[in-house]
């Protein structure tokens, strides 16, 4: 493997000793040329690299494992979260990664300034189970729309979304599949999720949608199968791959404006996720 230059970068300690604005400003900066210097390492072209990435829903199930494995490849990290002392407890300590409060649910005006400067958003949000019985809507649709107007706002041309399987299981004739009836119970989930997926493709932005089957969180059993858009109704997969294919969706121009659903399965051939993205067809 080449190696690469280490550059100095803002210790997160030392970032809050700093105005807000200036510390941000150095901690992208930072980020990006080192994730700058491993492109150039790993890469024989020249072009413009995503360097920095926003993560909702950071210390998520999902999202966590995200902000990992980003900041493993090399990227920099922008984790939006509602709770900073949770975030610090639950997220590794690396220079490469920015904690911001960032609520989805309070409109895109106030995410616009958590987004600026970030050249992709990762979209791992899901609602906490409450006895709010809207908030599937508040969370899953209208916060991830609140999200994608923040990236329009702020110049933000790349949008990556981790969905569900069966959002679109009335039009599968699916309405019956135990999975979609469940899933629904609690307020109209998949529905929800649904109408932020329709959102993004109107909105003009750079999507990739990823409908994984039901998450666990064991290490992966088997290898990954991805399929257009409402085609697998059944299978689970581990959070570990989902987050492999979000992170891989932001390295993949064959990703790009495309719906692909993903299950694990033991029988499956160990593929590339690269030529998989590219055997689905753009929506």
């Amino acid at each position: 493997m080449a190696s690469v230059t280490a550059r100095p970068h803002l210790h997160p300690a030392l970032a809050l000793a700093l105005p807000a604005a200036t510390a941000k400003k150095f901690l992208l900066r930072s980020r990006a040329a080192s994730t700058m210097d491993a492109a150039s390492a790993n890469s024989p072209d020249s072009e413009k690299k995503t360097t920095t990435v926003f993560v909702a829903g950071s210390t998520g199930r999902t999202g966590k494992r995200v902000v990992e494995k980003l900041l493993a490849k090399g990227f920099g990290v922008v984790a939006g979260t509602t709770d900073l002392q949770r975030a610090r407890g639950s997220l590794p300590l690396d220079p490469n990664l920015q904690l911001v409060t960032a609520d989805v649910t309070e409109g895109a005006d106030k995410l616009v300034e958590a987004v600026r400067g970030v050249d992709a958003v990762v979209c791992a949000t899901g609602f906490r189970r409450s006895f709010d019985p809207f908030a599937p809507w508040k969370v899953d649709n209208f916060g991830t729309v609140n999200l994608v107007e923040a990236c329009r706002k702020a110049g933000v041309t790349r949008f990556i979304l981790v969905s569900s399987i069966l959002v679109n299981g009335a039009a599968m004739g699916q309405l019956l599949n135990p999975a979609y009836i469940v899933l629904n119970l609690l307020g109209l989930t998949l529905v929800a999720k649904l109408q932020a997926e329709n959102h993004i493709r109107r909105s003009g932005i750079n999507y990739t949608i990823v409908r994984p089957g039901g998450l666990t969180d064991q290490p992966p059993t088997g290898n990954i199968v991805m399929e257009p858009e409402d085609t697998l109704y059944s299978g689970s997969i581990s959070r570990d791959q989902v987050a492999d294919v979000a992170v891989e969706a932001l390295l993949c121009p064959e990703s790009s404006y495309k719906v692909v659903e993903i299950v694990a399965r033991a029988d499956a051939p160990n593929r590339p996720l690269q030529d998989m993205f590219a055997a689905i067809k753009q929506t």
